[in-house]
C-alpha cells in the first residue's frame, strides 16, 4: 500500500511538472526578478572551480543549468519528466549544442557507479520522494573525490526575511496560476520550500551520507542556498 502510494505521488509530481514545462523558464525569471541566472552562474563558477571533467546535471527541467556549462566540459542531463526533457532537447538544438539526455528517477539512475567527477542539481532535491536515499544515488554515481553542488531554495532570513517570505508564500500561486493556468504546481512550491531541511540539518545529513567538506553559501538574502560537498578519496574512505 505504501509502495503504490509513493508511485501515485511520483506520477503527481511528475505530470505537474508537465503541465507547466512550456512556461516554466519565463515563470523562473519572473517569480525570482531574474535572479536565478545570477545563482546559477555561482553554481558554475564553483563547479569550474573543482577542475571537473565531467559532470551529470538530476533534475535538470528544460537544461538552463546544463546548457550554461562551458561545451568543453563532458556534461549529460537527466530528468523524470519527459516534456521538460523535450524542451530541453530543442533549447540545446537551437544553440548548436550537443547535450545528452536521459530520462531518469533521481532515486534510480542509469548511470554507472563512480562514473563522474561532479553531479549538480538545481531546485530538484525538495522534490525527492526520498530525500536520504536520492542523495545516497548522487554519491553513488561520483567518483573518489568528486563534487555534488546543490542549489535549492530556502528560508531567507534577516531585514529582508519577512519580505522574501511573504513573496515566496503568495505571489508563486497567483503568478504561476495566471501564466501556466495551474493552480496546483505554484502552490506547491511554497509548501515544498517550507518543508525542505535547509542549512545546518542540509549539511547535517550530507555528513551523515558520509560526505565530507560540506558548505552552504546563502544567495539573496537566504532566498536560495548552494550546498557543495565532496565524496571522500579512496585513501580517506578506507581510513573510515
Amino acid at each position: 500500500m505504501r509502495e503504490e502510494l509513493r508511485q501515485k505521488q511520483r506520477a503527481e509530481i511528475r505530470g505537474m511538472f508537465g503541465r507547466i514545462a512550456a512556461r516554466y523558464d519565463l515563470l523562473n525569471r519572473l517569480l525570482s526578478l531574474g535572479q536565478d541566472r545570477r545563482w546559477r552562474r555561482v553554481l558554475e563558477q564553483r563547479l569550474y572551480a573543482r577542475r571537473a571533467g565531467s559532470v551529470l546535471d538530476v533534475c535538470t527541467g528544460t537544461a538552463d543549468v546544463a546548457l550554461g556549462f562551458d561545451p568543453a566540459l563532458d556534461t549529460i542531463a537527466s530528468d523524470f519528466c519527459v516534456p521538460m526533457l523535450a524542451l530541453a532537447r530543442m533549447k540545446a538544438r537551437n544553440r548548436g549544442r550537443s547535450l545528452p539526455l536521459v530520462a531518469a528517477d533521481a532515486l534510480q539512475l542509469p548511470v554507472t557507479s563512480a562514473a563522474v567527477d561532479a553531479v549538480t542539481v538545481a531546485f530538484g532535491v525538495r522534490n525527492f520522494e526520498d530525500l536520504e536515499a536520492g542523495l545516497g544515488e548522487l554519491r553513488r554515481v561520483l567518483r573518489s573525490g568528486g563534487a555534488l553542488l546543490v542549489l535549492e531554495f530556502s528560508r531567507p532570513r534577516g531585514i529582508l526575511g519577512p519580505a522574501a517570505r511573504w513573496w515566496v508564500r503568495h505571489v508563486p500561486p497567483i503568478v504561476g496560476r495566471w501564466i501556466s493556468g495551474d493552480l496546483e504546481a505554484y502552490a506547491y512550491l511554497p509548501d515544498s520550500v517550507a518543508s525542505f531541511p535547509e542549512g545546518p540539518e542540509m549539511c547535517a545529513l550530507l555528513e551523515k551520507l558520509g560526505f565530507r567538506d560540506v558548505t552552504s553559501t546563502p544567495l539573496t538574502g537566504g532566498v536560495a542556498t548552494l550546498y557543495e560537498a565532496q565524496k571522500p578519496s579512496k585513501e580517506s574512505s578506507d581510513e573510515q
